[in-house]
């Protein structure tokens, strides 16, 4: 008779790049819904796939007696990895419509690898340009070259820019409603409602106040 498994295969998002299976007789496996493995290194792994399993017992009583010593240990890292088996996963793209791709495990774990490894690299050179744009700064207002500190920034893509603090005066007029027959505290209606702001968004307003209250005629 034969016994029916479900093999679930998964892949590991964090360095290791391990491919990871797990073979489990019917009624043994993961219930319906959500199905979530951690990899031994601690990152989250992506199923990839579920498949049917099917083990064939030997007929001789010592076939069927290492049979069933054989189900009780864990597969070895060779019968677990398929890197033939084709899986259809989901490519997201910017601004366009996902495509869904059927490639084997193989090209799957080039991808994975090359795009953890990329993104290691870009990385380092954002730490690189970072620091240069540090060095830039600190000589640009004393450089007597300035022209080709200039130059180097912009190849790298280096805003130079520096923060100031400035304060200002600001002579402001106006009109409002007032009751004739009620009084009114025409400096607290200023203070409270008098704010100020700006359109652009490299100048930030810290604090202001309000002062020299007064009534024009």
């Amino acid at each position: 008779m034969n016994i029916t498994y479900s093999k679930y295969t998964w892949v590991c998002t964090g360095d290791c790049d391990a491919l990871i299976e797990y073979t489990f007789k019917d009624g043994y496996g993961w219930p319906n819904g959500v199905i979530q493995l951690t990899c031994p290194c601690g990152s989250v792994c992506t199923l990839l796939s579920v498949a049917d399993a099917t083990i064939v017992p030997s007929t001789t009583k010592e076939g069927q007696t290492m049979e069933t010593t054989m189900n009780n240990l864990p597969l070895s890292d060779a019968e677990k990895y398929n890197p033939d088996l084709l899986v259809t996963y989901k490519a997201l793209k910017d601004f366009s419509d996902a495509e869904y791709i059927t490639d084997k495990v193989r090209n799957i774990e080039y991808e994975l690898h090359n795009s953890r490894q990329n993104a290691k690299i870009a990385l380092q050179f954002q730490n690189k340009i970072s620091s240069a744009k540090s060095i830039i700064l600190d000589a640009y207002s004393d450089s007597d070259d300035q022209e080709t500190l200039l130059n180097i920034a912009e190849a790298l893509d280096i805003e130079l820019t520096k923060e100031v603090e400035w304060s200002a005066t600001i002579e402001v007029s106006g009109t409002m409603q007032v009751s004739l027959t009620d009084d009114y505290d025409f400096e607290s209606e200023l203070i409270e409602n008098l704010t100020v702001e700006t359109n652009h968004g490299d100048i930030e307003v810290n604090d202001y106040e309000v002062t020299n209250v007064r009534e024009a005629y």
